[in-house]
């Protein structure tokens, strides 16, 4: 008999919640064909079967939070077969159902929905169930009906009607396991936040430039290029703070997180070595892993290892906040919304520039204030002064 354990699939990960399982008792099952569903505070993973055989017992039930190692179902696994019934069981499985294939995330706007994910078609020429397949299946379940004629004579209705129940959100998956990390890194690190503002007129314009000769940077980009050469220049940032050991783990690479926001809740995939990716490089990665991470397509290794977070919130409407620091790391810089304020120059002249507030949040066990300041007005400089950054990556 072989256990399906629950294993560690990201970074740090201890405990997991059970999200749903694809098999029930009885059912075969062959290696590697996925078998349960685990949802963390990062993503919603699938865990396949170690071997071939049955399926006899379901250990752990739906919506329970279990520890890295723990067995959640039992297989029995077949013995070895020989080329006759390997060849009967395939010619068998021709007409047995076939798994549907969809990512971890389109399965959980179904079950979210009370829709079997086998009732979806596909539209994708892979055959795979999209998202946008299961919203538009269900925005097909919910077409109003034909309204039925008013009766002539209905009553009134009454004064005394009982007030509707309140729609009720579940506090579970991935949604309770990111609360549970958050609480977690609050009540651990003594948080404090810096504010800043930088003025954006002179990247903004630089973008527009580049945009008219026919190549768009994002912001991104440049944001994550500044913020390596401030790392740089103040790497008790880029750290790690190991309390056990009576020590400051100053990192040697950058892969610096970008906190997204998703149907599902905030994840944090990783843009991995950042100081050696050019800015049409890092520019493609944050749109490839923007656009994989709301699909629910990321993988567990991208979202591991990251040594810095940025939380990009602008583009939300977002003029400031106190971002919590995704524990194990020691800092976390936040972009608001860039407005065009008037502003008095170095002549006492008022002028109209495009500014952005921009909040972080450190570690005040590994650096105080005058450092976080400093901090903010390197990478402020480099990027009101788009120049100043370019000379840097020379």
């Amino acid at each position: 008999m072989r256990e399906v354990k629950l294993h560690d699939i990201g970074e740090g990960m201890t405990e997991g919640e059970i999200a749903n399982y694809l098999v029930a008792p009885g059912d075969r099952v062959t290696i590697d064909q996925p078998v349960v569903e685990v949802s963390t505070d990062k993503m919603v993973a699938e865990l396949p079967a170690p071997v071939s055989g049955t399926v006899k017992e379901i250990l752990v039930p739906v919506g329970q939070t279990v520890g890295v190692g723990t067995a959640l179902l039992l297989i029995e696994e077949e013995p070895e077969r020989t080329q006759e019934n390997a060849t009967r069981e395939t010619s068998a499985s021709i007409l047995a159902p076939v798994r549907v294939l969809a990512t971890p995330y389109t399965r959980k706007i179904a079950r979210d929905n009370g829709i079997k994910i086998e009732d979806v078609t596909g539209t994708d020429p892979s055959g795979r169930v999209t998202e946008e397949d299961v919203r538009n299946h269900i925005a097909s379940l919910r077409a109003p009906a034909p309204a039925a004629e008013a009766s002539v004579h209905a009553p009134a209705e009454s004064q005394d009607e009982t007030p509707p129940e309140p729609d009720v959100i579940p506090f579970r998956g991935m949604r309770r396991q990111i609360a549970k990390k958050m609480t977690a890194s609050l009540f651990t690190i003594p948080h404090v936040t810096h504010f800043e503002e930088i003025d954006m007129t002179h990247l903004l314009a630089l973008r527009e430039e580049l945009k008219a000769q026919g190549t768009s940077i994002s912001v991104n980009a440049f944001f994550l290029k500044a913020l390596v050469v401030a790392l740089k220049d103040f790497p008790v940032f880029n750290a790690k703070l190991d309390e056990e050991n009576e020590r400051i783990i100053l990192e040697r690479v950058y892969h610096i997180g970008l906190a997204t926001d998703t149907d599902d809740g905030l994840i944090v995939p990783v843009v991995r070595d950042v100081d050696r990716q050019s800015l049409r490089e890092l520019d493609a990665s944050c749109r490839e892993l923007n656009r994989r991470a709301k699909a629910g397509e990321l993988k567990p290794a991208e979202l591991r290892q990251g040594t810095f977070t940025v939380s990009n919130v602008g583009p939300l409407g977002s003029t400031g906040a106190t971002p919590i620091i995704n524990h194990p790391e020691t800092a976390l810089i936040a972009f608001h919304k860039t407005k065009k304020r008037a502003c008095v120059d170095e002549q006492d002249q008022i002028v109209v520039r495009s500014m952005m507030n921009v909040s972080m949040s450190f570690d005040h066990r590994v650096a105080d204030g005058a450092t976080a300041v400093a901090f903010t007005n390197r990478f402020a400089e480099l990027i009101e002064q788009p120049n100043n950054l370019f000379m840097e990556l020379i």
